[in-house]
């Protein structure tokens, strides 16, 4: 492969916006959609998890044919850019019509909700693969990578820092107290900024990585990449336990402070702090990296969550309104989670070289298919432990929980993520490769097999 122009500042930073319109939208879902459910509607939370997991099981399907689809795409704007833009659109539609405050009633509006909230995942897939499977398509260098995947993480966390912080007072200023209202504003306000923010990825960032090779993926080919690629499995197990900490303590956050600690004042603050530590996590990545080692980094970013979800659950113990302790505690939890972020997009670009210089195929869209699902699946794993979890603990809409309760919101909330925080380390240490000289070897042969 051989050696690429450096990508300019406008290049990067217009990659970076796409991440922070995409993310806005799933950070509204991610966050929100849940307590919208069950204490806006007031369905039933085994429901939502249930639906969930239905939902994340079709996109088993879905999403990896997605990718295939994405790889044998062969027009003038490139394989990524066309789907982003029809990903988008579709997305922000269905987004808006999710939020859109109906009069539906018993099982029509819950038939209404499980339509939407699939065909959302569906045109999710669309926008998402395709967006960060152009990572290792704008570059093969080492530390610019670590860059492009830095910077729209830090866009991401951005929008997540938003969403968390502001999104209930901007949801109860829109509608003026009116949650149903509120939320149908802050839907459309989000789809519009989605489409904008799209666009100008789509204008300004141009794969420049390509194959020669004009040769389609079939569904056969795609089975044999995933399987075929040893590193695909390592990464996977590393993003499937992450996700799944990550993002139940994300969607149980606002639970937790509002009925296990009685405060729900502090919610903002937990995420606002969280989206901060996580931009300056992914800020630093590049230097911290090249000054450490990656290595070193992943340990961080594995045992810096651990380490603060022990301190919160002590916090609630001792000093549960403290807005220092709480801010304190996310900080740590979320410096981690910003480093973890940067690094499964850095690692999962090098699995796409490694899967050229292994199998003789660059398969970007498929295995970045793979993110995808894993983080939908994750968050729909977790809506159902949510879900089913609440239902377990007794929890109840309104309602002043019990000793019982209160442990069971802190367990789910604090001690599964640190125990899944910490898998992830074992998974690397276990069987990632794409590290040190065997790297270095891996992009010098591709470079030399791209002259030829």
């Amino acid at each position: 492969m051989q050696q690429l122009e450096k990508l300019s500042w406008r290049s990067k930073l217009s990659f970076g916006v796409g991440a922070f319109g995409k993310d806005l939208v799933y950070a509204l879902v991610g966050n929100l959609f849940m307590f919208y459910m069950t204490d806006v509607r007031f369905v039933a939370p085994a429901f939502v998890g249930t639906l969930f997991m239905v939902a994340r099981i079709w996109d088993a399907f879905n999403d990896p044919f997605m990718g295939m689809v994405v790889d044998n795409t062969r027009s003038k704007w490139g394989k990524f850019r066309p789907w982003i833009m029809i990903g988008t659109v579709l997305n922000a539609i269905v987004l808006a019509l999710m939020f859109w405050n109906v009069d539906f009633e018993g099982n029509t509006f819950l038939a209404f909700c499980a339509v939407l909230y699939i065909l959302w995942g569906m045109t999710y897939t669309i926008d998402d693969i395709p967006y960060w499977s152009m990572v290792p398509a704008l570059t093969d260098d080492e530390n610019e990578r670590s860059q492009v995947s830095a910077i729209p993480r830090l866009f991401a966390s951005f929008a997540w820092l938003i969403v968390g912080s502001f999104g209930l007072k901007i949801i109860d200023t829109a509608g003026g107290g009116d949650r149903k209202i509120g939320f149908a504003y802050f839907a459309m306000m989000v789809s519009v900024i989605f489409v904008v923010c799209s666009a100008i990825t789509v204008i300004n960032c141009k794969e420049k990585v390509v194959t020669k090779s004009a040769e389609k993926t079939t569904a056969k080919g795609m089975l044999h990449v995933l399987i075929a690629n040893d590193q695909v499995k390592v990464i996977l197990g590393i993003a499937l336990f992450f996700n799944f900490a990550y993002q139940l303590s994300n969607s149980f956050s606002l639970y937790y402070f509002s009925y296990a600690i009685g405060i729900e004042a502090l919610y903002p603050v937990y995420t606002g702090v969280a989206g901060i530590a996580q931009m300056a996590a992914q800020f630093t990545f590049p230097m911290v990296t090249k000054l450490i080692g990656r290595g070193k980094a992943f340990f961080l970013a594995c045992f810096l969550p651990v380490a603060g979800f022990l301190l919160l659950f002590v916090v609630g113990i001792v000093a549960p309104s403290s807005i220092a302790a709480v801010g304190a505690s996310s900080a740590v939890v979320n410096y981690g989670i910003g480093f973890m972020l940067v690094f499964i997009t850095v690692m999962l670009a090098d699995v796409v070289d490694y899967g050229e210089y292994s199998l003789g195929t660059r398969n970007e869209s498929i295995l970045f298919s793979m993110q995808t699902f894993i983080v939908k699946f994750a968050g729909a794993f977790s809506g159902f432990v949510s879900g089913i979890g609440l239902t377990l603990i007794g929890w109840k809409a309104g309602v002043t929980p019990g000793a019982g309760t209160i442990m069971g919101l802190k367990v789910i909330m604090i001690i599964i993520p640190a125990i899944l925080s910490a898998l992830c380390y074992v998974f690397y240490k276990s069987g990632y490769k794409l590290t040190g000289e065997f790297y270095n070897k891996m992009v010098r042969e591709l470079r030399a097999r791209k002259e030829q």
